[in-house]
């Protein structure tokens, strides 16, 4: 177990522990995919506290992935009490705690006793993929598309419940029977929270159960998966009081719920149509804000709702997944030894001026969006003589722009507003040789939030929104800043020839896997 604990801005509290700090701070709870986190925040959105602690992973079978719900709610009482301790607080110093999550893992427990049925199935578990091709002889998937803005694909919650319901010994005859309760994991912890059985729209647009346009959930679709609709959350915006807390937070609003790449999109304030955040971590998911309506994608995307603050219309979004950018830094550092630390490959890519013709397509798992090819592989293209260990540095930092390039693209292709610039947050953002070329290639500014926990923030200000804490989105937007910006000045034609090239050189891991 793995504990951090950090200690940010002092928070005058004269006349003891939160005395003079009662409703003056913000929490959220990150519940995410390795760890669990609390940040307190200030009136300001200034980071106060922090704490941290790891999970476990389980993997019982080849492409199964689980986590034991009862050690994650352990965890996110434990981070919630050292944050408010690092704050100098107590939960009466929280005028309201939001929630943001790993989106799609799935957790079904007993109404009764509140103890889960079995393992959570998280987000990357593959043992759906049998029940998929079912489900496609029975439902068509363009049809699917449209009603819900997914693709038939293992990592949605809906197939996830369906195989619990097969598999686990009379769990659906108590699910008809309303004794057992499924959600995604916010709906987990604002349960055991509050004991209010809720989840958001961000979370349920995820669990391929709900239609994109009246934001309930779709009879035509549980029957299509065998799931009793007695068993189901319901419904409710992402910015609204859900219930009052017990226990550890005993007093406290819960007041928000998103999952948590819509939570950093809320963080960043793209609160406009056209505006969108890129997150460069492992991977990369890229969101654009379209407006009130919901556009469906014919170039490979997902459609989702970006959030939805109670008494307004739902905002919605595209959505484009990247699976390798920041591990492919990781790749040259821990597979090929060219560097010792991630950070260092600003500095080797510095030593020379351009790719030298290289290309690297780190399609190791096959191409995410906008492509959708699971029989790719990666490549390395152009090598000649003349590459050096400077030119494949420069050419692993160029993927992750080439591969915002295709999804921007294809955004741009569903959507009638065209991206304006990016916000971007996560580790890679720190690379400013990445963040340069990442604004050429787009041709669009490139801008870095100040405040790099936007995830935890976007719950934090729409849980703050729930309670008057923050009056409107015109206040957030104000005090949002950045500590960074981009501007694209890449020659065009230069841009269009090396685009060609990137374009060539994704053509050739195609076709790779029988």
């Amino acid at each position: 177990m793995i504990v951090r604990v950090v200690r940010g801005k002092a928070v005058d509290a004269p006349g003891g522990y939160g005395a003079a700090v009662t409703g003056e701070l913000v929490a959220a709870i990150d519940q995410g995919t390795t760890s669990s986190r609390c940040i307190v925040f200030d009136r300001a959105g200034e980071i106060v506290s922090v704490a941290q602690r790891e999970h476990r992973q389980f993997f019982p079978q080849p492409g199964w992935v689980e986590h034991d719900a009862e050690e994650i709610w352990a965890n996110v009482q434990q981070v919630v009490l050292e944050a408010l301790a690092a704050a100098g607080a107590g939960p009466d110093g929280l005028a309201a705690v939001g929630i943001t999550n790993q989106r799609e893992t799935t957790v079904v427990w007993d109404r009764a006793t509140g103890k889960p049925v079995a393992p959570a199935i998280v987000w990357q578990d593959t043992r759906t993929g049998p029940l998929l091709r079912e489900l496609a002889e029975a439902y068509d998937e363009k049809r699917l598309r449209a009603r819900t803005g997914l693709t038939l694909a293992t990592y949605f919650a809906g197939p996830k419940l369906r195989w619990l319901l097969d598999h686990v010994d009379g769990l659906r005859a108590r699910a008809e029977r309303g004794e057992v309760l499924f959600g995604t994991i916010d709906s987990w912890l604002i349960w055991k929270l509050t004991g209010r059985h809720v989840t958001d729209v961000t979370n349920a647009s995820r669990t391929m159960l709900m239609d994109l346009a009246t934001l309930d959930w779709d009879p035509e679709l549980l029957d299509a998966l065998r799931v009793p609709a007695a068993m189901l959350p319901e419904i409710r915006s992402s910015a609204e009081v859900y219930g009052t807390a017990e226990g550890v937070l005993a007093g406290v609003p819960v007041a928000s719920a998103l999952g948590d790449q819509q939570s950093a999109l809320f963080g960043q304030t793209c609160f406009q149509p056209g505006e969108a955040k890129c997150t460069y971590g492992t991977g990369s998911f890229l969101l654009l804000n379209t407006g009130a309506s919901p556009v469906t994608s014919g170039h490979g995307l997902l459609t989702t709702v970006a959030y939805q603050i109670d008494g307004q219309p739902p905002v919605y979004a595209l959505e484009g997944a990247i699976a390798v950018t920041g591990s492919l830094v990781q790749w040259l550092r821990d597979n090929l030894g060219l560097i010792s630390t991630a950070p260092q490959i600003e500095e080797l890519a510095r030593t020379v001026d351009d790719n030298g013709g290289c290309y690297v397509v780190p399609a190791f798992s096959g191409l995410f969006a906008p492509h959708w090819r699971s029989d790719a592989r990666g490549v390395i293209a152009g090598l000649t003589g003349y590459i050096t260990k400077g030119h494949l540095a420069r050419a692993v930092l160029e993927a992750s722009a080439w591969q915002t390039r295709e999804v921007v693209d294809a955004m741009n292709a569903d959507s009638d507003v065209a991206l304006r610039r990016l916000r971007v947050d996560g580790g890679m953002t720190g690379n400013a040789l990445l963040m340069q070329f990442l604004a050429d290639v787009l041709d669009v500014p490139v801008v870095r939030s100040r405040i790099t926990e936007t995830t935890c923030l976007g719950a934090a200000y729409a849980a703050g929104l729930a309670v008057g804490f923050w009056p409107d989105l015109a206040t957030l937007r104000e005090q949002w800043s950045s500590d960074a910006q981009w501007q694209p000045a890449m020659d065009p034609a230069h841009r269009e020839r090396e685009l060609r090239n990137w374009r060539k050189a994704v053509q050739r891991t195609l076709d790779w896997v029988d």
